[in-house]
């Protein structure tokens, strides 16, 4: 493992009022004395003002630092943050010095990546990381703050913590057979793992909502031309991102744009109207604004109610996934079933909002009902393993099964949460064994 010194801007570059500078590894104070006029690191944790010197001792800064000595760090190693003026000169002449004086530039993610591997933060915390960074809704931010505050770690730890309770079972029945209280009764193992089992389906059934307030629920708007989709894009964001005319067919692409609707994510789209051309541009986008359709977790209809009825795209697609919206309706009411909305009054934009989260985040959801979930992809591919890991110990937990075949699964099982918490080893189920059945009394 690499723990040789690193440095890196950890603020955006450019104009500021303050640059922060992380310094991270094996003889990082050593680096910093060679740049800080007076450097200490006792008492650790306290910021002192100093000077920042170049090579040439010529001054750079004068600015705060703290020392961090390891392992109480964010990284575990020995740390040196960095409190300097912004801009475009001085962060960058401190850094040169930094370097020349010993340490290089870090990789993307190489101080979270340290903290990792030094116990500071299990991956599922250092994925929290990036995803508060990204966060572009309240949701979103509450959901990585729960993850980083480790809620799903421990609910992941408990998981695997019940396999070992499980395998420590199985280890009583194969190797303690002899025991004056018998062996296990098979159904206490049996409902334990069927337990377990309930609990991974449990944590899997979060995954569709979680993995939605990550990436933000795709809403795309669909219909005819000059049915005022683009006008109600802009009306829902809030500024004017799509062109608006009186012109049939003015939007040939589609328009993405992030959106915040009462603290949810929103990704809504502006696609190309529906409809026969001969235009080949405009065909493309009515081709790119198809497939948009086929992947929104919502499609939101628009008619204005001058056309004769036709086709929709909504009439093809399952009506969880579709919302009939009236536009204009300034100039005309909306029909039954019809959510009505005007973007020039500003008429119904507030209760589409509202029914746009109700139905992608659950009726009356509120930001205090987030709870640990699986946010990733790889969340859910491990715990579907250890679903099926699971399910093959099953039948080898009858009162005929192989308690050694059976544990070979459960282990499975434990190993597929390994990506996602750590590892488990031999010593841990014996201890498991010891202190749950008293074994050698």
């Amino acid at each position: 493992m690499l723990s040789d010194p690193i440095v890196a801007l950890a603020t955006p570059p450019g104009r500021s009022a303050l640059a922060v500078i992380r310094l991270s590894g094996t003889g990082a104070f050593d680096v910093a004395q060679r740049v800080i006029r007076g450097f200490r690191t006792a008492p650790p944790r306290v910021a002192r003002l100093a000077s920042f010197l170049d090579g040439d001792r010529a001054l750079i800064d004068r600015g705060l630092y703290l020392a961090f000595p390891g392992p109480r760090s964010e990284t575990g190693e020995d740390t040196v943050e960095f409190q300097c003026h912004g801009g475009q000169v001085v962060p960058v002449r401190l850094l040169a010095a930094l370097e020349a004086a010993g340490a290089r530039p870090a990789h993307p993610g190489e101080f979270t990546r340290r903290a990792v591997l030094n116990g500071k933060l299990d991956l599922l915390q250092a994925e929290a990381i990036g995803d508060l960074v990204d966060a572009e809704a309240p949701a979103q931010a509450k959901a990585a703050l729960l993850q980083l505050e480790g809620g799903l770690s421990r609910r992941i730890a408990a998981l695997r913590s019940a396999m070992v309770d499980l395998l420590a079972m199985l280890a009583y029945d194969v190797d303690f057979p002899d025991e004056d209280d018998g062996p296990i009764p098979r159904d206490r193992i049996v409902e334990h793992r069927a337990e377990v089992a309930r609990q991974i389906d449990r944590l899997l059934a979060t995954a569709p909502l979680a993995d939605r307030v990550r990436r933000g629920a795709l809403v795309v708007l669909a219909g005819p031309p000059n049915t005022g989709k683009s006008s109600l894009f802009n009306a829902l964001l809030g500024s004017e991102r799509a062109l608006v005319t009186e012109v049939p067919g003015t939007t040939r692409d589609a328009i993405e744009a992030h959106a915040d609707f009462l603290g949810w994510p929103i990704r809504l789209v502006d696609t190309a109207g529906l409809g026969a051309t001969d235009d080949r541009i405009e065909a493309m986008g009515q081709a790119m604004g198809q497939r948009y359709q086929q992947a929104a977790d919502l499609m939101l209809c628009c008619d204005d109610g001058t056309l004769p009825a036709a086709p929709m795209p909504c009439d093809a697609a399952p009506p969880e996934r579709t919302l009939v919206v009236r536009t204009k309706v300034d100039l005309g009411a909306a029909a039954e079933g019809e959510i009505g909305v005007s973007a020039v009054t500003g008429e119904g934009l507030g209760a589409l909002r509202r029914t746009i989260v109700e139905r992608l985040y659950s009726a009356g959801a509120g930001l205090g009902d987030l709870e640990p979930a699986l946010t990733r992809e790889r969340h859910r591919v491990a715990l579907v393993r250890a679903a099926e890991a699971l399910e093959g110990a099953r039948p080898h937990m009858a009162p005929s099964g192989d308690a050694v075949l059976a544990a070979h699964h459960v282990q499975q099982a434990v190993h597929a949460l390994d990506a996602l918490v750590g590892a488990i080893d031999v010593d841990e189920v014996l201890d498991r064994v010891f202190a749950t059945f008293c074994v050698g009394k």
